[in-house]
Order: C-alpha cells, then structure tokens, then sequence
C-alpha cells in the first residue's frame, strides 16, 4: 500500500478533472489549505523527533536549510507547481521537461521518509491530491494533448513511490537516510508554509480557512 496508494491518489486525481471537468477552484483551495497545515504538523510531530533523536542538531539542521534552498531552486523551473500554482504557457504543446523534473525529484524526497513513517505517508497523499487535481486541470487545458498528459501524469504519479523503494532497497540511501529526510522535511516545510501563507490572500480573515487549517493540525495530533 505504501507503493500503490501515491499512484492511485495522482491517477484518480487525474480521472476525476478528466471526467468532472471542474470549475469552481475554490474548494481545491480549502483542500489546499487543510493538506498544508497536515503535512506541516506531521512534519513537526513525527519526523523532527525522528531525525534529531541520536543525530547532531546543527548537522541535521544544515541538512534541513539544504531542503529549503533546494525546493526554492526547484521551484524556478515548476513555477510553484508544488503549492498549486502552475504557470506554463498553455499555448505550448512542447512536453514541460523542466516542470516534470523538478516535480519528479521533488516527488522522489517525498518518499524516502514514506517507508520508515507510515504517518507521514497520509500527509504526502493528501498534499498530492490537490496538487494533482490543479496539475491536471492545466495539462487537460493546455494544448499538450491527451496522451501527453496521461503519460505526464503517470510518470508523475510513480515518482514519490519510486523514492520509497529507492530509500529502503539501495545501501547508500539507507546509509544516509536520516540526512536525506532532513532535506525531505526542509522540502515540507517550505512548501507546507507557503501554502498556508498564500491561503490568506491579501491577508484576509477567512474563516472556512481558518477552520480546515486547525482541523489538518487536529487530526495530524492524533493520528
């Protein structure tokens, strides 16, 4: 389930934009919302603990600072496509290599903690949902054509399992695993702020937003 579940949570996403066609974005923003304020608590209650029980603080803290300048990086090519924003010529039927790559080394630091902490599996699943759901929408309503987007969309969604496999099978990965989950939580915790930070546009008090945020933190607790 470990393997499957990211699959089916990017390929379902994808067949529910490709048979609903959607329109109002605004639940998806709520979704978005709730997946960071879970995958942000998770990342505080299951993997600081983890990573800093036996470790050096300030080594596992540059490891940590390194995921943050990484994702930023990345995000020069996805444009932000990991906190729902896609900002790709729609014009343009040329396959988005660099969008994919970025997004498919981002996906494969997801999965390298997904095997030893099977909680924080759950936050990277409902942090995919979303994400998967806008990314789909852009890829059906560019010009890229429908095999392009499925074949875009499937190689996207074995990614995040891929790192999990990698993570568990190959020595080396394993031998620097807790270094490269600091650098997975650095990722999360860039990407789960700026997703809580951008759901309060123009710093507006709203409430349903307020309110999916605490339950995201809740049910992370309790878990």
């Amino acid at each position: 389930m470990t393997y499957l579940l990211p699959i089916l949570a990017v390929l379902l996403s994808f067949a529910f934009v490709y048979i609903t066609k959607p329109k109002n974005k605004e639940g998806f923003k709520l979704l978005l919302a709730f997946s960071g304020a879970f995958l942000l608590s998770l990342t505080i209650f299951e993997l600081f603990p983890e990573i800093y029980k036996n470790n050096e603080p300030k080594t596992i803290g540059i490891f940590i600072m390194l995921g943050i300048l990484l994702q930023i990086f990345l995000e020069f090519f996805s444009k932000g496509a990991e906190h729902g924003h896609v900002h790709v010529n729609k014009e343009n039927n040329d396959f988005p290599w660099l969008l994919f790559i970025s997004l498919s080394i981002h996906s494969l630091l997801e999965g390298v903690p997904a095997d030893h902490d099977h909680s924080i599996l759950y936050g990277i699943l409902v942090h995919k949902i979303p994400i998967a759901i806008i990314l789909s929408i852009f890829l059906l309503g560019s010009k890229l054509g429908l095999k392009k987007a499925v074949f875009f969309i499937s190689l996207f969604s074995i990614m995040t399992p891929l790192g999990t496999y990698l993570s568990s099978s190959t020595e080396i990965i394993s031998k620097y695993y807790n270094e490269l989950t600091a650098v997975a939580v650095g990722v999360f915790l860039h990407i789960s702020t700026v997703i809580l930070f951008e759901s309060s546009e123009g710093h507006k008090f709203n409430l349903r937003k307020l309110l999916v945020i605490i339950i995201g933190i809740l049910i992370a607790y309790y878990l």
